[in-house]
C-alpha cells in the first residue's frame, strides 16, 4: 500500500488545509511528510494506516505530500524523509525522522504525549 492509497485511513493534508486539519484539532495529530520517489516512505505507509485504525478518536493520523506542499514543508522544516510530526494543541510535541516499526512509533508517540 503506498501513501497515496490510504485515503480511507488516513487523510492528505495540504498547505491551505493543514491549519484547519492539523493545529485546530482537539486530539492529538500524527503528520508523516513524505515524497513519491521516497521508498522507506512507502514502508510507512501500512504502519500509519494500522495507527490510524487502532488510534481512532485518540488520535488523528494523516500525510503531507511535500513535493505538493512546500509551505508547510518549509515552515517545519522538513528536511529528510520520511519525517513524522506529532502535533498536541497546535504545536509540534516530537519530530521522528526516518522509518519506524509500529511499536516503536508508537512508544515514541506516547513518550511524547505523557511528557
Amino acid at each position: 500500500m503506498s501513501p497515496t492509497n490510504l485515503r480511507d485511513e488516513v487523510s492528505a493534508v495540504t498547505d491551505d488545509t493543514f491549519e484547519r486539519e492539523v493545529l485546530l484539532r482537539d486530539h492529538p495529530v500524527l503528520v508523516e511528510f513524505w515524497a513519491r520517489w521516497c521508498p522507506p516512505c512507502r514502508m510507512m505507509a501500512p504502519v500509519l494506516a494500522e495507527i490510524a485504525g487502532e488510534r481512532a478518536g485518540s488520535l488523528v493520523v494523516c500525510t503531507v505530500n511535500t513535493d505538493e506542499n512546500p509551505l508547510v514543508t518549509r515552515d517545519y522544516q522538513v528536511m529528510s524523509l520520511p519525517a513524522v510530526l506529532l502535533f498536541r494543541a497546535g504545536h509540534p510535541l516530537r519530530t521522528i525522522v526516518g522509518a519506524r516499526a509500529k511499536a516503536k512509533l508508537l512508544s515514541e508517540v506516547d513518550e511524547a504525549l505523557r511528557g
